[in-house]
């Protein structure tokens, strides 16, 4: 059976207004907005970056210590593929990541967003986010 055009937009919409939700969420520091992403049970992958691999808590509790050290950071989510079926997606987006330190000193960062994707009452969620870091320029470390 082929997919409805109309649904197969509508569900690629929801899927980059879910990117943008996450990136939104993340410079803003809207943690309550980045909890809307997953799902309960989600599993996140920072590792690639230097950061942790976890549930969202404990996600959660690892970024409001480390963005601590930077005035504003600025992810711009791009080249979205998505493989929809059914109720279920996999999408890799790349993302490019400037971030002001206290103080001034600016790096940059960027590489792929890989999620695993599942329809809810809600909407669109991630269950599984793996970031891979593919890049890093003025890196203090």
């Amino acid at each position: 059976m082929t997919e409805d055009p109309f649904h197969a937009v509508a569900d690629r919409l929801a899927i980059v207004d879910l990117l943008t939700r996450y990136a939104t969420a993340v410079d803003k520091r809207d943690w309550d907005l980045y909890r809307t992403v997953f799902t309960t049970d989600a599993q996140i992958d920072y590792t690639s970056a230097g950061g942790i691999s976890g549930t969202v808590d404990e996600v959660l509790e690892f970024l409001g210590v480390a963005f601590s050290g930077f005035e504003m950071t600025q992810h711009l989510v791009s080249n979205v593929e998505a493989s929809i079926e059914g109720d279920t997606a996999r999408v890799t987006a790349m993302f490019n990541n400037p971030m002001r330190l206290t103080g001034g000193d600016t790096w940059f960062t960027g590489g792929w967003y890989h999620h695993d994707l599942v329809r809810t009452a809600d909407g669109w969620r991630s269950r599984k986010l793996r970031e891979e870091s593919a890049w890093f320029d003025r890196a203090p470390f």
